[in-house]
């Protein structure tokens, strides 16, 4: 008798498990923004400029491909024994504490950048939006900049319940936007994009380069530890929280398969040859180009405030990956000094440094693009796609997470993303 209660116990407890939830739908939101950043805007032209055919090639891969790779990353973050499940413990738990500082400072070194960058690119938006859209004195730097990331950091720092529904609020209307945008272009598709002749050669060079674009305008890996830390004390121990946070990220690897992918091929469809050309050379965003066309001046107005939605999404994942890389990095020289200092006086350490250095971004309007293109692709990409893998044959207690071939697809694509860019970056394309 006792038995089957217990049987109908783990039956109930499953279930539950399983049941889709409002807080579900938030983390997927989280998910997405992290991944949508306004990179999104710069996304057709780079994708335009290989052709139609290396594009519908690689859409029919890109899903498995971000699925698997940040599936793996959340289960890794998943597999350490310290309660919060931070990937900067994990790591040093399963690789040693040399392994882990170098590791925990490339995770540091990959995300902070993207970090200023956010915190640059919203004082810029905002700016612009007020002087030109609005036609008013634009403010300060040095103030708006304070608000705007004071009042995002306050958002993440508030209950998770709150948090995610701010999250919500600025991803949902997103997704609208620019699945409205996409169907309002359809009037406007050619179909000559489909008659330009393409070689081999020039196929596989153009899968080559545009394999990157779609890789990191897909990646939302600076969240997965914080999704791992959100659902790892769930009822049915660890492994009902890599199902569950498996379910989340197939559904936020969907939403962004059809929300990108529409709006990349839409805009593709509508533009010129010599507008993808002119775009690239002024390197002007896809809503910038369209605007210039007759009747479409409203384009104008929606591009920054697209542009705010999507890097103020973003900021709150990149925000929280940030913090623990900070965290991490705090921590070990803590450790290796043998210094009195708790983890509450760490997380105030780490939360004033991150903020102190995005504001001076931000106030200094600093030019780290070439920083992120240099440090950021390459480390993330190693981070995301090998890391993992790497570990399912190293760490006995992810061995049942081995799947040879599927991680074999992972490595192999992960090479040509990191590769391709680099390739892309050395030739100056």
């Amino acid at each position: 008798m006792a038995e089957t209660s217990e049987a109908s116990l783990v039956e109930q407890q499953s279930a539950a498990n399983e049941k889709w939830t409002a807080r579900d739908t938030g983390w997927m939101f989280n998910l997405f923004g992290t991944a949508v950043g306004a990179g999104i805007l710069y996304l057709p032209l780079g994708a335009a400029s290989g052709g139609i055919w290396p594009l519908i090639l690689l859409s029919l891969i890109t899903g498995p491909m971000i699925w698997l790779a940040h599936r793996n990353l959340t289960r890794f973050c998943l597999s350490g024994t310290h309660s919060g499940g931070n990937i900067t413990h994990t790591v040093i738990e399963h690789f040693g504490r040399g392994s882990g500082r170098w590791l925990t400072f490339a995770y540091f070194l990959a995300i902070y950048p993207i970090m200023l960058m956010y915190g640059i690119g919203l004082t810029n938006v905002v700016q612009s939006f007020v002087e030109y859209q609005l036609g008013w004195e634009p403010p300060g730097r040095v103030g708006l900049s304070l608000v705007l990331v004071v009042a995002l950091m306050l958002v993440t720092h508030a209950k998770e319940q709150w948090m995610l529904r701010a999250v919500e609020l600025l991803v949902f209307p997103l997704v609208v936007f620019l699945v409205l945008l996409s169907l309002y272009l359809i009037p406007e598709w050619s179909t000559a994009v489909f008659q330009r002749s393409i070689s081999t050669k020039d196929f596989v060079i153009a899968l080559f380069l545009t394999t990157p674009l779609l890789v990191f305008s897909f990646n939302h890996s600076p969240v997965c530890s914080s999704l791992a830390e959100a659902y790892r004390h769930m009822p049915g121990g660890i492994a009902a929280s890599r199902r569950k946070t498996s379910q989340i990220i197939w559904r936020n690897t969907c939403l962004l398969l059809v929300v990108i992918l529409l709006f990349v091929f839409s805009c593709i469809l509508t533009l010129t040859p010599a507008e993808v050309e002119l775009a690239r050379e002024k390197n002007l965003p896809v809503l910038s180009v369209l605007a210039n066309r007759e009747g479409h001046l409203f384009f104008s107005v929606i591009a920054p405030v697209l542009s705010f939605m999507a890097i103020a999404s973003s900021f709150v994942g990149v925000y929280l990956g940030t913090l623990e890389g900070v965290q991490g990095l705090i921590t070990q020289q803590v450790n290796k000094r043998k210094l009195a200092l708790g983890h509450a006086a760490t997380c105030r350490l780490s939360i004033l440094f991150v903020f102190l250095s995005t504001w001076l971004a931000a106030c200094m309007n600093w030019s780290v693009i070439a920083m992120i293109e240099v440090v950021v692709v390459p480390v993330l990409g190693a981070i995301l796609f090998f890391m993992p893998v790497y570990a399912h044959y190293r760490v006995p207690k992810l061995k049942e997470c081995r799947q040879p071939l599927l991680d074999i697809f992972i490595v192999v694509m992960g090479g040509i993303a990191v590769s391709g860019f680099l390739f892309s970056w050395w030739s100056g394309g």
